[in-house]
C-alpha cells in the first residue's frame, strides 16, 4: 500500500511539473506578444532598423522558446502522469487479487482447523461416554438384586458407546491428517506463491517508476536541440545588429534636405551707395532675405531637429516640412491613392464581368442594378485621379525644387486655392528651387516679403548658362510644371547644369528652351574638361 503511494506521489509531482510548464510558457507568449509592433503605428515603423529588427527577432524566437516548454507539459502528460495513472489502477485491481486470494486460503485453513477440534471434541466426548457406560455395565455386573435382562442392557449400552468412540477416533485421525495435510499446502504452498506474486508486482512498480523517472529526464532533453537553435538563433539577430546602417537610416528618415545659409556679407553704411543688380547680390540678397525671416520673425524655425515641432494637422502639401520629409510624404500620399485607385478598378472590373453575365444570361440577375455602383465607382476613380495629380504635382515641385515665383502653381490646386483665398504663394515659398537657394514660409512681418516682379527681373538679366556636357533622353517628360522642359525618347540636348543631388538636371534646347528634367530621365555625356565623364540612369 505504502509502495503504490509512492507512486501516485510521483505523478503528483510530474503533474504538477507539467502545470508549471504551462504556465511558464503562456507566461512567456504574453510577455512576447505584449512587446510585438502594433499593426500600422508609428511603433511598427521602428522596426526597420536592424536592433529593432533583432529585438523582433528574439520575441520570435521566445515564442518558439515558449512552444518547447508546452512540448515538455505535453510530453510529460502523456508519456507519465497519463501512463502512471492507469498503471496505478492496474496495481490496485492486482493487488486486490491477491489479497483475496490470500484472505480465501487463510479463510480455508481456518476452516480446516475448526473442522479438526470440532472432531477432537466429539472423540473426546464419546470417550467419556464410552468409560461411564462399562463403570455403568460393571456396577450393575457386580449388584445381586439386579436382574439379568438389566445387567445385559447395561453391557450392550456399554458395548454401543465403546463403538461410538472408535468411530470418533478413526474420524478424528483422519480429520487431523487431513488438516497436517491442508496446513502444510497453506504454509509451503498457497501463502508463498500469493507472496511471490505481490513481490513481482512489486518490483515491476519500482522498475516502472524508474523508467518514468529516465523519460522525465529524456523530455526535457529532447527539447535541448530545439531551445539550443532558439538560443542560437537570438545570438544570430544580436550580430545582425549595425550600428553604422542604423545611424544612416535615421538620417535618410530625418533629413531636412535644407542646405546650409552662406556667410553674410559685410554691410558697410559708412559709404551709401547703391549696389549694382547681379546674380551674386541676388543670391545674397535672398539669402538675407532668409536669414532675417529666420532669426528676426517670429515665425520659429520648426524644421530643425532642436525646436520644438508644431502640433495639429499641417497643410494638405506639407509644406510645413523640410523639403526631405515633405517628399516622402508626398511620395507616401500618392502611392496610397494609387492604390486607392487600383482597389476601385479591380471592383469596377469585377462588377463590369458581372454586368457582362446578367446581359448574357438576363435569369442571373438585372444587368441594370449594377450601373448605379458602376457610375460611383467612375466618380470615385476620376476623384482620386485628381488627388494623384495634385499631389504629383507638389511631388515634382519639391523632387525638382522650382523656383515658385508666381500664382500660377498654386492654381493647379482648387482644394488649396479655396483654403487660401488671399492668392498668396505661401506653399511655395516653402520649397527649394533647382538652385539650391530656400525660401521660408511667408511670415507674419510683411515687410520680409521680396517682390515677384523684382525677382523676376533679376533672373532674366542674368547671363546664359555655358554648356557643360551632352545628354540623351531616355524617356518622354511632359514638363508641365514651371522650370521644367519637355522632352521626347532619345533627344539630344545640351547640359548647363549637372545634377546637385537633388535628383534635376539642367539642359538647353535652343537659346531659347531651358528647364529641368529628371536626372533618371536622361543619360548625361559631360566634357572631359568638366567634372569627368558621368552617366546618370
Amino acid at each position: 500500500m505504502e509502495n503504490i503511494d509512492v507512486l501516485e506521489k510521483y505523478i503528483k509531482f510530474v503533474k504538477e511539473r507539467t502545470e508549471i510548464e504551462l504556465s511558464y510558457a503562456k507566461q512567456l507568449r504574453n510577455l512576447s506578444k505584449k512587446y510585438q509592433p502594433k499593426k500600422n503605428s508609428k511603433e511598427e515603423e521602428e522596426y526597420r532598423y536592424t536592433s529593432t529588427r533583432a529585438f523582433l527577432a528574439t520575441l520570435n524566437e521566445m515564442n518558439d522558446y515558449a512552444g518547447q516548454h508546452e512540448v515538455i507539459s505535453e510530453n510529460m502528460t502523456s508519456l507519465i502522469t497519463g501512463e502512471l495513472t492507469r498503471y496505478v489502477q492496474e496495481l490496485k485491481q492486482e493487488r486486490k487479487s491477491h489479497f483475496h486470494d490470500g484472505r480465501k486460503a487463510q479463510q480455508h485453513i481456518e476452516t480446516c482447523w475448526k473442522q479438526l477440534e470440532a472432531s477432537k471434541r466429539r472423540f473426546e466426548r464419546d470417550c467419556k461416554e464410552a468409560d461411564r457406560a462399562q463403570q455403568y455395565f460393571e456396577k450393575m455386573d457386580a449388584d445381586i438384586n439386579v436382574t439379568k435382562a438389566d445387567v445385559e442392557k447395561a453391557r450392550q449400552q456399554a458395548q454401543l458407546r465403546h463403538q461410538m468412540a472408535e468411530d470418533s477416533k478413526a474420524e478424528y485421525s483422519s480429520t487431523l491428517q487431513k488438516f497436517n495435510s491442508e496446513q502444510h499446502e497453506h504454509y509451503y504452498t498457497h501463502i508463498p506463491n500469493i507472496f511471490q506474486k505481490i513481490q513481482e508486482m512489486e518490483e515491476r512498480r519500482i522498475v516502472r517508476i524508474g523508467e518514468s523517472m529516465k523519460t522525465f529526464a529524456e523530455v526535457d532533453r529532447q527539447v535541448i536541440p530545439i531551445i539550443g537553435k532558439c538560443l542560437d538563433e537570438i545570438t544570430k539577430a544580436a550580430e545582425s545588429v549595425d550600428h553604422k546602417n542604423d545611424s544612416q537610416m535615421v538620417i535618410e528618415a530625418f533629413k531636412s534636405g535644407f542646405e546650409p545659409p552662406g556667410d553674410i556679407e559685410f554691410e558697410d553704411f559708412t559709404q551709401p551707395m547703391k549696389r549694382t543688380v547681379s546674380e551674386t547680390s541676388l543670391s545674397n540678397s535672398r539669402g538675407d532675405v532668409k536669414s532675417e525671416l529666420k532669426f528676426g520673425s517670429k515665425s520659429k524655425g520648426k524644421l530643425w531637429p532642436f525646436i520644438k515641432k508644431n502640433k495639429g494637422a499641417g497643410p494638405e502639401d506639407f509644406s510645413n516640412l523640410p523639403p526631405e520629409q515633405r517628399r516622402k510624404k508626398l511620395q507616401q500620399k500618392v502611392d496610397e491613392l494609387n492604390r486607392d485607385i487600383q482597389k476601385e478598378l479591380d471592383q469596377r472590373d469585377a462588377l463590369t464581368k458581372m454586368k457582362d453575365v446578367y446581359v448574357k444570361n438576363p435569369q442571373m440577375g438585372d444587368a441594370a442594378s449594377v450601373d448605379h455602383r458602376l457610375g460611383e465607382l467612375g466618380q470615385n476613380i476620376e476623384k482620386l485621379r485628381l488627388e494623384v495629380q495634385k499631389f504629383e504635382g507638389w511631388l515634382a515641385e519639391v523632387e525638382g525644387r522650382l523656383p515658385a515665383r508666381t500664382e500660377q502653381p498654386r492654381r493647379q490646386s482648387g482644394v488649396y486655392e479655396a483654403q487660401n483665398p488671399s492668392g498668396v504663394n505661401s506653399c511655395a515659398q516653402d520649397r527649394e528651387s533647382p538652385d539650391g537657394s530656400y525660401t521660408e514660409e511667408q511670415s507674419q512681418e510683411t515687410e520680409m516679403k521680396v517682390p515677384a516682379t523684382d525677382f523676376d527681373d533679376e533672373f532674366d538679366d542674368e547671363e546664359p548658362l555655358p554648356t557643360i556636357g551632352t545628354c540623351k533622353a531616355l524617356y518622354t517628360f511632359e514638363g508641365q510644371n514651371e522650370g521644367t522642359i519637355s522632352v521626347a525618347e532619345g533627344e539630344m540636348l545640351y547640359v548647363i547644369e549637372e545634377d546637385k543631388g537633388d535628383g534635376w538636371t539642367r539642359i538647353r534646347r535652343n537659346e531659347d528652351e531651358e528647364g529641368y528634367v529628371p536626372t533618371s530621365y536622361v543619360e548625361v555625356y559631360l566634357d572631359k574638361n568638366a567634372k569627368g565623364a558621368m552617366t546618370y540612369i
